[in-house]
Order: structure tokens, then C-alpha cells, then sequence
């Protein structure tokens, strides 16, 4: 309680203020003045798009892939515990080693992925800008993104796979259902609270994404690829704006918020309509 208490209610405090940091100068209250601000700052509804054209490439991809690694490596075949161990090492592998490791292979000059496009493939004749573009950077930081959650999402899906009763498959396949069908009327519906889980853990994580883009563009160019979370990091700790910083993180939780029960009120109508 006390520790994250006194941080969220100190924060809340501080987006009310003009927050000065140094303790020979009188901060100043000015209401709501921050939260205004930051719904009429252009920058910061350009990283909130940013940050849902992430959750777009990244999270939909990374649960789809997941949970078809998760079916596959549930079955009994030949070095199926050192898949899932090589699955997991990204998830245990730190933030800033692997930012740094993306960033050199999309590096535009003597790149390994421009290499592989221009040299190796021939699919182009020059080489692609792909962090000093908008696009084409969030692109390079969604791929990394699916790569380094990948893992986590398959162990939390093959768990949850071991809980679905081996006898509803056997009464599916007695009654003619195939693998397809089998996986969307027995191993769908089974897995069910697992996959509301992921989905909304996945998109707070997408909203929340930081340390990938902050190493491999900076937000650049010119704060094209600028998310909500670089953008309050470089607004508090570059301007030393800790109140306008404050704001913008409370108004990404209460848009977190909205987003994560309308997950939870489509899932929870699905699953109503279903019985």
C-alpha cells in the first residue's frame, strides 16, 4: 500500500501543479491546466496513435502465433521441451540488449535485414531507411516486440492447454469433427479466460511500450515515432515538466481503462451468447 499508494496519489498531486524540483522554489496550483494541455498537444496524440498502430502490428500477431506454437508444442514429439525452452530466452532476455541488437540489424548502412533484402534476396537496389522513417520504424519496433512476448504468451497458453479435458477431444472425433474444427469448438472455448487474460495483458503492454523505442529511434525522426511513455519520460526528465508528465500518465491509465473493460464486456457478451 505504501508503495505504490503514496507514488500514484504523490503523482496525482503533482499533475495539478506547475511543478518546480527545486526546494528553494514554491511549486504552483493550476487545476486542471496540464490535463488541457495535453489533450490539445498534437505530439501527444501523435504517440498515442503510435502506440495503437504498435498494439495493431504487435499484439494480434504475437497471441496468434502463440497460441499456434502452444497447440503444436503440446503435442508429444522430438525435442519438444528444448522448443519451448528456445521460445522462452527472448522473454527472459533483458529490454535494452535486445533494443540494441534490433537497432543494429535495421541499421540502414551495413544492416543485416537490408543486407538480406538488397543482397542476398535482390528485392531491392537500395537500402531502406527503416529507423529514420515513421513506418517503417514502428514496423522494425513491432517485430521486436512480437519476438521478445512470443514466449510468454506460449507458456501461459500451453498451461492453460493442459487444462482442457482430454474426453471432449474423443467425443469430437467420434462425432466426425476434424483438427479445425476440434480446435475452434473444444480448444477455443476451453481456453477462453486465458485468452481474455493475454489479450488484455498484451494491449496494456502494447500502450505501455518504452525501452525498445527509446533505444532504437528515440522517438525520431522529428518525434515521429514518439509513444505516450518516451513522451512523458522526455516531457519529465528533459524539460523537467513533472506535472504536464504527471497528467499525460493519468490520462493514458483512464484510456488503458476504457480499452481493457471493453475487452473484458466483448469477451464476457461472447462467452454468454455461446452458452
Amino acid at each position: 500500500m505504501l508503495t505504490t499508494g503514496y507514488p500514484l496519489v504523490r503523482s496525482l498531486q503533482i499533475s495539478f501543479y506547475k511543478w518546480s524540483v527545486l526546494p528553494t522554489q514554491a511549486s504552483t496550483f493550476i487545476g486542471l491546466d496540464n490535463y488541457v494541455r495535453a489533450l490539445a498537444d498534437p505530439q501527444f496524440w501523435t504517440s498515442v496513435v503510435n502506440a495503437g498502430v504498435y498494439l495493431l502490428m504487435s499484439v494480434p500477431a504475437t497471441v496468434a502465433l502463440g497460441l499456434f506454437f502452444a497447440v503444436l508444442l503440446q503435442k508429444k514429439m522430438p525435442g519438444r521441451t528444448l522448443f519451448r525452452v528456445l521460445f522462452y530466452i527472448p522473454v527472459v532476455t533483458s529490454w535494452v540488449v535486445v533494443s540494441l541488437l534490433f537497432k543494429f540489424l535495421f541499421t540502414t548502412d551495413n544492416g543485416a535485414v537490408n543486407w538480406f533484402i538488397t543482397d542476398f534476396l535482390s528485392l531491392s537496389d537500395h537500402a531502406v531507411p527503416w529507423l529514420e522513417q515513421r513506418w517503417t520504424g514502428l514496423i522494425a519496433i513491432s517485430l521486436l516486440g512480437i519476438w521478445k512476448n512470443l514466449g510468454w504468451c506460449l507458456v501461459v497458453f500451453l498451461a492453460s492447454l493442459g487444462g482442457v479435458g482430454e474426453e471432449l477431444y474423443e467425443a469430437a472425433a467420434l462425432d466426425g469433427a476434424n483438427a479445425w474444427h476440434k480446435f475452434v469448438h473444444v480448444t477455443l472455448p476451453g481456453i477462453r479466460g486465458t485468452l481474455l487474460f493475454v489479450l488484455v495483458l498484451q494491449v496494456i503492454g502494447a500502450f505501455n511500450v518504452f525501452p525498445s523505442v527509446l533505444l532504437m529511434t528515440n522517438g525520431g525522426p522529428a518525434g515521429s515515432t514518439e509513444v505516450p511513455l518516451t513522451y512523458m519520460y522526455k516531457q519529465a526528465f528533459s524539460f523537467l515538466d513533472f506535472g504536464y508528465g504527471s497528467a499525460m500518465s493519468f490520462i493514458l491509465a483512464i484510456f488503458i481503462f476504457v480499452v481493457s473493460f471493453a475487452q473484458f464486456k466483448f469477451f464476457g457478451e461472447k462467452k454468454e451468447a455461446l452458452r
